[in-house]
């Protein structure tokens, strides 16, 4: 049996500059990604505390 895909995208925005958010299924960290064609950044989103946002892969089916 295939082992699941750890990184799930739960949402995505734009074309050519692309925002897309990104969850850890073990974690449940989410992480924003912005890809502009010749490169790509990746953070985690953290709350108003600094910690990091987390949530539940399933949430987002």
């Amino acid at each position: 049996m295939a082992k699941p895909e750890r990184f799930r995208k739960i949402y995505s925005q734009g074309t050519l500059s692309c925002k897309e958010i990104w969850i850890d299924t073990e974690t449940g960290v989410q992480y924003f990604a912005y890809n502009n064609g010749s490169g790509v950044g990746l953070c985690p989103l953290l709350d108003r505390d600094g910690k990091p946002v987390i949530g539940n892969a399933l949430d987002f089916e």
